[in-house]
């Protein structure tokens, strides 16, 4: 097993991937809590609102958008 520190950087990581791939679309919090532990692994927690947080940390407030009672989502750059 990992160390706590780089299952938590594991886990950042894998939200922000899936974000990433999804640009543009909306995704809930079970599509990403399952892009962290695999389905029917997940605990009821607000585990998806911790990483949101350190990923605006580390690229911005407005890096990921929070719509209300639907999910999360990354804008997707215009070309």
């Amino acid at each position: 097993a990992e160390p706590p520190d780089m299952r938590g950087l594991l886990r950042e990581l894998a939200i922000l991937e899936a974000l990433m791939e999804n640009a543009g679309r909306v995704m809930s919090r079970a599509q990403l809590e399952a892009s962290i532990y695999g389905w029917g692994e997940g605990a009821e927690s607000n585990t998806v609102e911790v990483y949101v947080h350190y990923l605006r940390k580390k690229f911005g407030a407005d890096f990921i958008r929070t719509l209300r009672g639907v999910g999360y989502m990354i804008v997707k750059p215009e070309r």
